[in-house]
């Protein structure tokens, strides 16, 4: 979470506003398209798509400088993929059924929100431990921890799925 106000932090404030307006806009053009999404196959296809341009997003800031534009890319970037967020847990809902395999698969996204914390806390102390103390540098070594664990999410949802 820390690493968003670091990269973020060229941006001005006011275009988050107009991040906020396409946001809402783009989701209210995916709810519109519930009826011929909310399927297993689609569901398939969005969450890939979603995760291919988080993965697209961090090896961009890993490859380029950190600017401006950078931020901008990765602002439009994650805000495109939250776009999908509703019609993603709305999709999980419907096609998870019951109440066992709902309390199953949030629980199971809250460990790894909590784990996936505690080892970004551990990482930042270890980077400091290596005398890298800048935050930006911090935010730059974070993202190729992140990469391998959207690689890893990638694989995990093809092979949920291959039977799809």
């Amino acid at each position: 979470m820390g690493a968003i106000f670091t990269l973020y932090a060229p941006l001005e404030p006011s275009l988050f506003s107009i991040g906020g307006v396409v946001l809402a806009l783009g989701m209210l053009l995916v709810a519109r398209l519930y009826s011929h999404i909310l399927n297993a196959q689609w569901f398939f296809t969005i969450s890939l798509f979603v995760e291919l341009v988080m993965l697209c997003a961090m090896l961009y800031f890993l490859y380029a400088s950190y600017n401006y534009q950078t931020a901008l890319m990765l602002y439009i970037g994650y805000q495109f993929t939250f776009v999908f967020g509703s019609y993603l847990t709305r999709a999980e809902t419907l096609l998870l059924h019951t109440d066992t395999l709902l309390t199953q698969l949030d629980t199971a996204k809250q460990l790894g929100y909590l784990l996936g914390m505690g080892v970004s806390y551990l990482f930042y102390r270890t980077l400091k431990l290596y005398g890298i103390q800048n935050s930006q540098e911090q935010v730059y070594w974070l993202h190729f921890l992140l990469v391998g664990i959207e690689i890893l999410v990638l694989v995990l949802i093809w092979k949920s799925f291959k039977r799809v």
